[in-house]
């Protein structure tokens, strides 16, 4: 079975701020790793847990990159685009842009992308 988890599973996981829901979706995670299930992340769900994390919480753009990259390389988890998520996580560790922003510079390495916003048009992948 496949299961789309939204933002505040994510965020209880991580933060483990409520023990209740922390629990509920501990035992989520348990169960794509164990191969019992595959928890599916939508791209707009990653954004979404990046900016309260950043906004919100106040944590730090290399600590949420590496956390998220290792919850999405978790046993049972599959997340949209992947290439490009692993991608834009790699890119906000490392550059001052938004996370959305981010996502559209990953984007960018096989479409055109055309923007207004000139740290977006500087942005170029490798």
């Amino acid at each position: 079975m496949k299961i789309i988890v939204d933002t505040n599973v994510i965020l209880r996981y991580l933060l483990k701020d409520h023990q209740e829901l922390y629990t509920k979706s501990e035992e989520l995670f348990k169960g794509a790793i164990s191969g019992k299930t595959k928890l599916y992340i939508i791209q707009s769900v990653v954004a979404e847990v990046v900016y309260v994390l950043l906004k919100l919480y106040k944590i730090d753009r290399e600590v949420i990159s590496d956390t998220l990259l290792k919850l999405i390389n978790l046993r049972g988890i599959e997340v949209q685009d992947y290439e490009q998520t692993i991608l834009a996580l790699e890119i906000f560790k490392s550059r001052n842009l938004d996370f959305v922003d981010c996502i559209l510079c990953a984007y960018s390495k096989r479409y055109k992308v055309v923007s207004f916003d000139g740290k977006l048009n500087n942005c170029t992948v490798v």
